[in-house]
């Protein structure tokens, strides 16, 4: 048997960024939230907006994950 561990850093390398995006685009979204109680008007409507946008970006990654894992 023969690991190919450049396969494998690459894999381990793309998980790793991969994972960090997701969490900082959450974080975003959380502090998005966050504003959007404190804030008045038209910025609280774009933080808002941001926000959910945030999320959505969050949940067509974990779509795609699970899709690349099932097909």
């Amino acid at each position: 048997m023969k690991i190919d561990w450049a396969a494998l850093g690459s894999v381990f390398g793309v998980s790793l960024v991969v994972t960090v995006a997701l969490v900082g685009l959450f974080t975003l979204g959380v502090v998005g939230l966050t504003k959007k109680e404190s804030a008045r008007g038209g910025a609280a409507t774009l933080a808002a907006t941001g926000a959910y946008a945030c999320f959505a970006a969050c949940t067509a990654a974990v779509a795609y994950g699970i899709y690349l894992i099932v097909a």
